[in-house]
Order: structure tokens, then sequence, then C-alpha cells
């Protein structure tokens, strides 16, 4: 299966990077410079025509931004090899509107996905459209799963997906950011303060995955009564922390419905 990417984004790099064979692998990139570090950096063949790559390609990642997907659809119409699978990346773009964009014939992917899967630990939301065989589904599921973790939903769950783990790393690092900057007002230095955040927060990710203990146990197991950790979660839920989390997470979604229409 020849593998082909329309646009070479860090989201399109962090799903080539997890590619093992990138032999036979098609982008398109018009920048010079960054076709340049492409080929140099994956021994990939790279070209300015997204045409070139809809020609060649049975499965295109669809990674541009969500602008020009409409621009690179009239473009690559009539093109695209019969049979080829289109996997949007697109954030916000419906499968209703890749239909309209690129016609009823092409079998369309969407997925969503997060920029964590440069470090290999992305998780990536999969929505096939009707029709879309499932033998394509799993090929799609294997690309991703190198990257990361994935799950296949409905697509009525995306707005959700993308406000929840499509935005969720600038969260985690705001949230790692003002940990920092408290340690930092305590005395510690910068780096320091970066490092004891951020291991704090992956370890204690890491431990909640592998031990699948309830949230709420850890919670109470770490919050002592009459402890440092009791007396921290009290100034964390005044105001609440969880309503202000609630609210960033529903105006996301609400910008990915307007996106998507």
């Amino acid at each position: 299966m020849k593998i082909g990417f329309w646009g070479a984004g860090e989201m399109a790099e962090g799903i080539l990077s997890a590619i093992p064979s990138k032999k036979g692998v098609i982008m398109a990139e018009k920048r010079a410079e960054r076709a340049a570090e492409l080929k140099r950096k994956y021994h990939v063949s790279v070209t300015s025509s997204v045409v070139e790559v809809a020609k060649k390609a049975d499965l295109i990642f669809l990674a541009v931004r969500p602008v020009d997907v409409a621009a690179v659809a009239q473009e690559v119409k009539g093109f695209i090899k019969p049979g080829a699978v289109v996997v949007s990346i697109a954030a916000g773009k419906s499968l209703a509107f890749l239909r309209r964009s690129f016609g009823p014939k092409v079998p369309l992917i969407r997925v969503m996905p997060n920029l964590a899967l440069k470090a290999k630990e992305g998780m990536c939301a999969i929505a096939p459209a009707r029709g879309v065989s499932p033998d394509a589904v799993k090929e799609v599921e294997k690309i991703l799963g190198a990257a990361g973790k994935t799950v296949v939903l409905a697509e009525r769950f995306f707005d959700a997906v993308t406000a929840l783990s499509g935005s969720g790393p600038a969260y985690f690092a705001y949230m790692e950011k003002m940990m920092a900057e408290g340690a930092m007002a305590l005395g510690l230095k910068a780096d320091v303060a970066r490092l004891l955040a951020e291991q704090t927060m992956y370890g204690t990710a890491k431990y909640l995955r592998e031990s699948g203990m309830d949230l709420n146990k850890f919670i109470a197991g770490v919050c002592t009564k009459g402890g440092t950790t009791a007396a921290g979660m009290e100034h964390l839920s005044k105001p609440p922390f969880g309503a202000a989390v609630a609210k960033t997470l529903a105006a996301a979604a609400k910008r990915s419905q307007e996106l998507g229409r």
C-alpha cells in the first residue's frame, strides 16, 4: 500500500514518524525548505503537487489547514486513484463537508489526533464514513496505533473529542506552566520547577494508565486529611476548578461545531 500526505506539518510528521517502512511514502509540500527537511530526515518522496499524490497513493492523509481543505479537494477532483481512501485530520471538518468537497465515490475516514503523536504517545479518534471497508479502518488504526492510542467512535462525539484530546495538550502544558511558576514563586529555579512539574504530571498519568485505578480513589489516597495535599486541594476547589475545566472544554467543543459548518 502506498501512503500519501497532502500537507506536511507537525501532525503529518507525527504520523509519518510512526510508519515503520517509509519506502513508497509520498508527501505534498510546497515549502522548499520543509520539503528538503523531510527528504533528509525520513528519506521519503516529496512533491509540490497534491495531484501527484492523488494519482499515486492508495491511502492519503489530508493534513492541511482546515481553511485549505476545500481548495485541495477542488484541485485533486478527478485525479484521486480509484479506491484510494482519504483520511482527514483537519480539525472541525465533518464527513458531510468532506463528502461535499471530494464527491460521493471517495472513501473517507475522519481522524482527530493530537500533537503527542510526535512523541509516539498520541491519542487519535477515528470515524469512518458509511461504506468504508473494515480493512481500511484497520489499516488506519495500525498506522496511528504505532504513534499512541486509538479509538473508533461515531462522528457525533468528535466535538467532545476535539475539545478533550485534540486541544488537551495545550491545557496540560498550561497547567504545567502554572504549577512551575507557582513553584518559582516559592523559591525554586525555573529549570527545577519545570522538571518537578513535568515529571509529576508524566509519572501520575503513567501510573493511572498502568494501574487503572479509580481517579477518586487515587485522589483520596494522596489527599490525607489535614495534610499538605488537602490544604492545596481546598484552594484548587475555590472557585471550583472543575467548573473552569468544563467551561474550557465546552468553549472548544462549540468552536469545533462552528468550524464544521
